[in-house]
C-alpha cells in the first residue's frame, strides 16, 4: 500500500494544492496534524484536508485554535490562531476538536502522531529519531510532524519519518514538503514541490497578519 503523508499545512492553501497536484498515485492520504495556524486560509485548508485525507491527527495548533493567548510569546502563532478562530465555522472547529491525538495506519503497522508518542508538544528532531526505538517494538514505523523538518531514518530495520511541512518548512528549503510511504517494502520517499509563495505573502498582508508569516516562507524558516 502506498500512503501519502502530509503534515503541518498551517493554513497555506497554495502549498497544499501544489502538494496534492504533485503527489503520485496513492491508495490514501493521511495528515499528521496542524491543519491551521500561521497562514491565511484556515477554513479552506480544513475543508481540503477533510476531503482528501483518510485520517488526520491533532496538532498543537489544531488543539489550541480556541485559545490563541497560549501563544502570547509568539505573535505570528497567536495572530494566526486568532485569524483561524475568526474564519472557521462552528462545524469546522468541532472537527478540529474531535481529532485523535494518534492513530494507526497501514493495517495498524504504523503509528501516526503529530509530536512525541507520549509527551504532547515535544519536538522529535532528526537527532532524536533513535530515541523512538521503544515505540517500534509494536510497529514497523512511526510517522511524526511538528518540527517542520523533513527527515527519515531506519532504526533497527524500522522506519521513522517526518514528511516535513506542507505550509511552513523550517529546514532551509522553501518548497512544500510531503512524503510517500510504501508499507509493503516498507520504505518512504521524501518529496518537495515549488509553489507560489508570493501569492501567500500578498494574502498575508491583506489579511492583516504579521508580514513575517509570509516572507519567512522564502527562506524555508
Amino acid at each position: 500500500m502506498r500512503i501519502g503523508l502530509i503534515s503541518d499545512v498551517h493554513g497555506n492553501r497554495p502549498a497544499l494544492e501544489a502538494v496534492l497536484a504533485d503527489m503520485p498515485d496513492v491508495e490514501k492520504i493521511v495528515c499528521a496534524g496542524d491543519v491551521v495556524g500561521y497562514n491565511p486560509w484556515p477554513a479552506e485548508c480544513v475543508d481540503r484536508v477533510r476531503e482528501v485525507a483518510a485520517v488526520t491527527v491533532e496538532g498543537n495548533h489544531d488543539r489550541t485554535v480556541g485559545t490563541p493567548g497560549r501563544y502570547s510569546h509568539n505573535e505570528q502563532a497567536q495572530r494566526g490562531l486568532e485569524h483561524a478562530n475568526d474564519e472557521l465555522s462552528d462545524e469546522q472547529l468541532a472537527w478540529l476538536d474531535g481529532l485523535p491525538r494518534e492513530t494507526e495506519i497501514g493495517d495498524s503497522r504504523f503509528l501516526l502522531v503529530h509530536d512525541h508518542p507520549e509527551e504532547q508538544d515535544r519536538y522529535v528532531w532528526p537527532a532524536d529519531f533513535p530515541r523512538l526505538r521503544p515505540y517500534l517494538d509494536d510497529y514497523e514505523g512511526v510517522v511524526v510532524g511538528h518540527t517542520h523538518v523533513q527527515h527519515e531514518a531506519t532504526i533497527d530495520g524500522r522506519l521513522v519519518v517526518n514528511p516535513g511541512s506542507v505550509g511552513q518548512p523550517r529546514d532551509g528549503d522553501p518548497r512544500a514538503a510531503y512524503a510517500v510511504l510504501d508499507t509493503d517494502e516498507p520504505s518512504v520517499s521524501l518529496r518537495r514541490v515549488e509553489y507560489d509563495i508570493d501569492s501567500v505573502i500578498t494574502r498575508v498582508e491583506s489579511a492583516g497578519l504579521p508580514p513575517r508569516v509570509g516572507t519567512r516562507l522564502l527562506d524555508g524558516e
